[in-house]
């Protein structure tokens, strides 16, 4: 199988994306380390992941926090030899007007989005230049691309921007040592990050209202942006790095309203 034994770390890994990617993974014969927040969800995931535990393990904590990456890393180390792939997938997403985000709001989301990207992609490197190389896969965003007027997003915009940029910076840097960094950019993607600021009703009833915001016609699954991830941690993607590959129903390809 593609990714027999190797070792793979999500971050944001409990829930949506990053858990059905860390399921596709472990189909794929991977070992898989996720890291989140709440210890919770990452307990119910890797009961449901994998309940022999041979495979999956988890770390909790705040992985905008330096330590935590360092922390995390070691562990994936001790635990399966080293780390073959990291998903950068940690984020947060409340719309939010500009003149009413907060200092801590602004603080919150760099520090998960770009702060946990940039931690964990450095605790990594060495130990995927240890082993001759590796794939890093951030989880980027339409919203750093485009501005939404239904959705406010300047500080989250902002943050996943950031990741984009570097992404880029990284795939330079670290080509000689043949390790390759990408990311994906969604654009609505069905996740329970919606549930972090709509309540049940509000999410049966206000997501289908953005599937004809995709010329595809539908909001992503889970599923859409895990097999992209999949794709670019593979090799099939060996010469590809430094891209930031849109998962987004067609939206950033132009306007499609007749």
């Amino acid at each position: 199988m593609e990714f027999e034994n190797k070792v793979v770390v999500i971050t944001g890994g409990g829930t949506g994306i990053g858990r059905e990617t860390a399921s596709a993974f472990l189909q794929c014969g991977a070992n898989v380390v996720l890291n989140g927040r709440r210890e919770v969800k990452l307990q119910e995931a890797i009961t449901e992941l994998d309940q022999s535990g041979k495979h999956v393990a988890y770390f909790a904590g705040d992985i905008g926090k330096p330590e935590t990456a360092r922390q995390l890393i070691r562990m994936a180390v001790q635990r399966f030899g080293g780390i073959d792939i990291l998903v950068n997938n940690a984020g947060i997403f409340k719309p939010t007007p500009f003149l009413e985000h907060t200092e801590e709001d602004y603080n919150a989301y760099v520090n998960t989005i770009l702060g946990g990207t940039f931690h964990a992609s450095q605790a990594a490197i060495p130990e995927m230049q240890k082993r001759g190389g590796g794939a890093i896969v951030n989880t980027g965003s339409m919203w750093a691309s485009l501005a939404i007027g239904a959705t406010p997003s300047s500080a989250y915009s902002a943050a996943k921007a950031g990741v984009h940029a570097l992404t880029r910076n990284l795939a330079i840097e670290f080509s000689a040592d043949h390790i390759r960094v990408n990311s994906v950019a969604p654009a609505v993607v069905e996740t329970p990050v919606y549930n972090t600021f709509l309540s049940e009703d509000e999410v049966r009833e206000v997501l289908p209202t953005f599937n004809g915001f995709h010329p595809l016609g539908r909001n992503g699954q889970p599923r859409d942006v895990t097999a992209a991830i999949l794709f670019l941690a593979g090799s099939q993607a060996d010469w590809i790095t430094g891209v930031v590959l849109p998962v987004d129903g067609g939206v950033t390809a132009g306007q499609h309203v007749h």
